[in-house]
């Protein structure tokens, strides 16, 4: 079984309530990762989350602090809470770069898995800020220079290509709708075992001793809907099988 470490799948809500000429705000804190961490909890894997407000501070730095996993996820959290440090953004001061970090542990075995979101690939606004970093080699897929999320408020069943490959820990081949994704372009040599939309779902391949795989959509709500993350037997398979892969 293998040691992941899930970065982002949180957020932090803010919103005003306005009572005829009086008004106040309230804030609520959401974590997304219920699914996923209860997933591969549930599949042997020993699993810690961290959430994407503590990802600036607390994000491994280097390779000894990444060697205390087998796996590290990244979902619904952009290349700019990776990279910029505190000490960084608000003092100027260098430090580590992690993500060049990350590429040069998954180059010596290490194992990645990018999951998506709007704040996942290139995302909502190209905020997410991927492509230009270390990790673009990394991963096997080509990210968009804008704007990548595709939007299918009436659903989209996803196409299995090879149903039998171990990435998918036997999910099967009728998978529930999905609400949305980002668009990317599988790279030469990679493998896609998945499609919505006709763009590629879930793509795995090699990177030096390593490996990478992604799910572009989401692995929770919203673009996942309690269909797919909360009632289908395969949600469990199909993570499970994607962190045995990639782990190698």
């Amino acid at each position: 079984m293998s040691r992941v470490l899930i970065a982002g799948e949180s957020w932090m809500t803010a919103s005003t309530h306005v009572k005829g000429v009086d008004s106040f705000t309230v804030h609520s804190y959401v974590e997304g990762v219920g699914p996923l961490r209860d997933a591969l909890t549930a599949a042997g894997h020993t699993v810690e989350h961290l959430p994407a407000h503590l990802v600036p501070s607390a994000f491994p730095g280097d390779a000894a602090a990444l060697s205390g996993y087998d796996v590290v996820i990244l979902s619904d959290i952009g290349a700019n809470s990776i990279q910029l440090a505190p000490a960084v953004f608000d003092r100027s001061e260098r430090g580590d770069d992690r993500l060049a970090a990350l590429a040069d542990w998954v180059a010596a075995g290490g194992a990645l898995i990018m999951i998506g979101g709007y704040l996942s690939f290139t995302g909502f606004e190209a905020k997410a800020a991927f492509r230009q970093t270390p990790l673009a080699d990394v991963l096997p897929v080509e990210l968009l220079p804008d704007d990548d999320r595709v939007e299918l408020p009436a659903g989209a069943v996803p196409a299995v290509a090879d149903a039998a490959h171990a990435a998918l820990g036997g999910a099967g081949e009728d998978w529930p709708h999905l609400l949305g994704y980002n668009r990317v372009r599988a790279k030469d040599g990679a493998a896609t075992l998945a499609t919505v939309n006709g763009d590629p779902l879930v793509v795995v391949g090699g990177h030096g001793g390593g490996r990478a795989a992604v799910f572009t959509s989401d692995c929770s709500p919203h673009w996942a809907p309690p269909a797919f993350c909360e009632e289908w037997a395969g949600y469990g398979r199909l993570f499970d099988g994607l962190v045995r892969w990639v782990a190698n």
